[in-house]
């Protein structure tokens, strides 16, 4: 298993040389009649007609959209072989990118496999074929689904009652995407629209009534508009612009169209992998977010500067900070391009999936913490920085994978690392 979700074999031509052959939905092991869907220059990409020899670790599919849906790619194994699938690609992925073999465990965090996702985006098509999902797989195309076993109850039962206002017309066309963001108890949810051309506040303010009187839990919608290519705009609103989203230690402000943790089973698992046990004078955070990192480290460490670039997470950020905690808007690049003074004790990394880049592992070699925790959603971009790092002076302490995402093929990890 490669990642991405497809299998890989090879494939001998008629001029004996071996081509890569991408195949999603297979297990290791197992044989199957394929068909080659599309050529590409060394490899090709084939789909699964027939499963000859199944795996032992082969299960039915718990979703009735599976296959046909982009969002999951895994529900066709045990929860067990998902994690040791996961482990084995981040393992193999450290080592033919960074060149780096990391020989000791990896250690595997993991809750609840179904119902985890308190974050959730779905794709709409409005008005009188209206329809609500996700794209279908290696599509486009819409995929029209009435539930979504890895989203939490209240989110399921939210998209069942827009499922009731789109079948009766009152969903516009120009509606196009729909986000949900349930609390961490599952009793509230906060609604994002994203509209795509003009819109008409009177059928938003007609919508959120109606949708409101459906479903109580909704405390409030906001709605988005932005061509593409650019920060979507928020232009109307309803009810509640933020939610309370508690932890085990802490509570967040996060107003729509800020980023949170997605799994709502190992938020306080997350946290206590990059805080437990960290302490000093200063430490950095660096891609803070809302301040899921920045707040416990507060309590431990005497001064905390955060830095974040998206605005309305660093207007949560400035909310939910303590008064020791300094919040800077702007970005991890033009931040770490500038003397960092005092040379922080620790350094918290949670970067988006593109990664650190060369041009801030190059800012952190010449800051050399003693203490840095990396925080990846993509162990291919983790491992090119990581290459980088250890040139530079950094020592790897611990690899722990946190599995965020089960069901599907993205991988968490959280890696220690000693200047």
């Amino acid at each position: 298993m490669i990642y991405g979700g497809d299998g890989l074999a090879r494939l001998t031509e008629e001029s004996g040389r071996s081509k890569a052959v991408f195949v999603p939905f297979v297990l290791p092991g197992e044989e199957v009649e394929a068909r080659i869907a599309r050529q590409g220059r060394g490899f090709s990409r084939a789909v699964a007609e027939k499963i000859v020899q199944s795996s032992p670790q082969r299960r039915e599919p718990q979703c009735p959209y599976f296959l046909r849906c982009g969002g999951c790619h895994y529900q066709h194994t045990d929860y067990q072989n998902q994690l040791t699938i996961k482990t084995q690609i981040l393992r193999e992925t450290l080592l033919r990118t960074a060149k780096f073999h990391w020989q000791d465990e990896i250690k595997t965090y993991s809750a609840e496999p179904w119902n985890y996702r308190n974050r959730t985006r779905m794709k709409v098509g409005g008005g009188e074929d209206f329809a609500i999902g996700y794209y279908r797989f290696a599509s486009h195309e819409l995929l029209a689904v009435e539930e979504c076993p890895i989203s939490s109850p209240l989110i399921n039962r939210t998209l069942a009652a827009i499922w009731q206002l789109g079948s009766s017309g009152v969903i516009p066309a120009w509606l196009a995407e729909i986000e949900f963001f349930a609390n961490s108890e599952d009793d509230q949810v906060m609604l994002e629209f994203y509209l795509s051309g003009d819109s008409d506040s009177v059928i938003l303010e007609a919508i959120s009534k109606q949708l409101l009187g459906k479903e109580p839990a909704v405390t409030g919608i906001s709605a988005f508009a932005g061509r593409a290519n650019q920060p979507a705009k928020k232009i109307w609103s309803s009810g509640a612009e933020e939610l309370l989203y508690r932890t085990k230690e802490d509570s967040y402000h996060v107003r729509a169209g800020s980023f949170f943790q997605t799994n709502r089973h190992l938020t306080d698992k997350l946290v206590e992998l990059v805080t437990a046990g960290q302490r000093g004078e200063s430490a950095l955070d660096l891609y803070a977010g809302t301040g899921l990192f920045s707040i416990p480290l507060a309590r431990s460490f005497t001064r905390v500067t955060a830095v974040e670039a998206a605005p309305a997470s660093y207007a949560d950020l400035r909310t939910n900070a303590p008064a020791n905690v300094e919040c800077r808007r702007t970005t991890t690049e033009d931040f770490v391009s500038e003397k960092v003074d005092p040379k922080p004790d620790l350094i918290v990394l949670d970067p988006p999936r593109a990664g650190l880049g060369s041009g801030v592992t190059q800012a952190l070699n010449k800051i050399a913490a003693k203490q840095m925790v990396y925080v990846s959603c993509d162990p291919a971009t983790l491992a090119r920085d990581l290459g980088e790092l250890i040139l530079g002076g950094y020592r790897v302490k611990s690899v722990s994978l946190i599995d965020l995402f089960p069901q599907t093929f993205h991988i968490e990890t959280v890696v220690h690392l000693q200047h």
